[in-house]
């Protein structure tokens, strides 16, 4: 059985976060697939610092919100914000035009995002799949990256675990090999999507126990998407309740799982708590 750190990481353990976190700023995004519209003119904002899940069915877009922050999709209206910069766009003669891929660079280096299929690289040791993205990106020498990578792995509870490549460890293993990982980069914004739904129920605690660290003694700036809902009644400030690509309800936690007051809410929840 994987079982996470044994103790608490203090907090001088958490990579040092660059000051003034970054907001996201939905402004009236729409994304469809083909005829479905996916996000309908969405607007939502997360405040800087803030620990917002998002909660809702099956299709409703919320890892979609995850990818478009990524730029692993564009969006087909609106625009995108992280901080007071654009995302897919950029300002040019008082007008905003799609981004450049410098631009989209730069951008994308604020942001970190843990999968929900680990997305390790196969062929690298832990070691190098912590140090590859901050020499060839951020422009670590291998020794920096190397002493960052050794501090985030001892934080994880897998600093014995350098040498061994992901297909050697167990899933819980590999996930929170993925959290080191992103958070090698130093990023402003981490996105979480459904990172303990291909884990098996056993493992799934010591990941959850390692990410409610990480939000409590960090001033990253988070966004989850998460099936568990007690998870995600303990890592966030707020909760957005998401259907057919817009926002049916938000509010803290408690309000949320205690006592919703739109009807869709109430019925997403009892099907979920009950399955």
């Amino acid at each position: 059985m994987d079982k996470g750190p044994q103790s608490e990481p203090a907090a001088a353990d958490l990579p040092p976060q660059r000051s003034g976190a970054p907001g996201i700023h939905f402004e009236k995004v729409v994304k469809r697939f083909g005829d479905n519209v996916v996000l309908r003119e969405l607007d939502f904002t997360v405040e800087p610092g803030e620990r917002v899940t998002l909660i809702g069915p099956s299709g409703s877009g919320k890892t979609t919100i995850l990818r478009l922050l990524m730029t692993l999709e564009k969006a087909d209206g609106g625009v995108i914000r992280v901080g007071d910069r654009p995302l897919s766009h950029m300002e040019k003669n008082g007008k905003l035009v799609p981004a450049n891929e410098k631009h989209l660079h730069e951008m994308r280096k604020q942001i970190g995002m843990v999968f929900q299929q680990f997305n390790l690289f196969p062929n690298m040791n832990v070691m190098r799949n912590l140090t590859e993205g901050p020499i060839r990106v951020l422009g670590l020498s291998k020794e920096e990256a190397r002493e960052r990578a050794t501090r985030l792995l001892d934080m994880v509870g897998l600093g014995d675990k350098a040498e061994e490549h992901p297909t050697r460890l167990s899933g819980g293993q590999q996930q929170r090999v993925a959290i080191a990982r992103a958070l090698a980069m130093e990023p402003k914004v981490l996105l979480l999507d459904e990172v303990t739904s291909a884990l098996d129920p056993e493992l799934v605690v010591g990941v959850q126990d390692l990410l409610r660290d990480i939000a409590r003694q960090s001033d990253l700036t988070i966004l989850c998407v998460t099936h568990e809902m007690h998870f995600a009644k303990d890592i966030s400030d707020r909760v957005l309740m998401f259907d057919q690509g817009q926002i049916v309800e938000e509010g803290p936690p408690d309000q949320i799982f205690g006592e919703p007051s739109e009807q869709r809410t109430r019925d997403f929840l009892q099907a979920v708590l009950a399955s």
